[in-house]
């Protein structure tokens, strides 16, 4: 059996945009990736509301990806695969950081990755980045106005062209989330039941 470890933030962990809660493991992305590969297939959530590359929330110190990428890849060792969607906090305005600067923080975390699981297990799983969905205008008058504004909006539709430079320099599989799917009209931010099937299945092509 193939292990896939999803490594994301809240539209990992299948945040409801309505509701605040979270998801049913049957309408989540990585629930209906399982179904789509298979027996044949493993597939590990580890999503995150709030996480990023490698920005520090004053507010939440222990939500950036890079910190605890080596801990969770050795956690579930062996690994085959993994898929690596952040980007979208990273865009907060909080933190001002360029589309560059984003990328530079997931190319930390595959740098990380090849480096932690060459030495523990001897190969390198099979990287996919996925550069997240677009941030939509719908975020402006959403409950999370207060967090991202309109250059929020621009990086995020401009952040695909860097995250496929990191994955050509690495060899990584990649994907533009925001070709497939767009948030929830709801937040702006947040993928819909509709968002998580259409990634599950963009993913799943990408994939096998």
């Amino acid at each position: 059996m193939k292990s896939v470890v999803c490594f994301g933030d809240s539209n990992t962990y299948g945040y409801d945009p309505i509701t605040g809660d979270r998801f049913p493991e049957t309408v989540r992305w990585t629930g209906l990736l399982q179904g789509l590969l298979g027996d044949g297939f493993k597939v590990i959530e580890e999503g995150l509301n709030g996480r990023t590359t490698v920005f520090e929330d004053p507010n939440d110190d222990w939500k950036k990806g890079v910190d605890y990428i080596k801990g969770i890849l050795c956690t579930h060792r062996p690994v085959d695969y993994l898929v690596i969607m952040l980007g979208s906090n990273d865009m907060k305005n909080i933190f001002n950081a360029t589309p560059d600067a984003i990328a530079s923080g997931l190319n930390e975390i595959v740098q990380k990755t090849e480096k932690v699981m060459d030495l523990k297990q001897g190969y390198i799983p099979k990287i996919l980045i996925v550069s997240p969905p677009e941030i939509t205008t719908d975020v402006l008058t959403g409950p999370f106005s207060g967090s991202f504004n309109e250059a929020a909006i621009d990086k995020s539709r401009r952040l695909a062209e860097y995250y496929k430079k990191v994955a050509d320099k690495h060899g990584c599989m990649f994907l533009d989330a925001k070709l497939h799917i767009k948030p929830s009209k709801e937040d702006g931010l947040h993928l819909d039941p509709e968002g998580h099937k259409g990634l599950a299945e963009a993913i799943a092509k990408t994939l096998i």
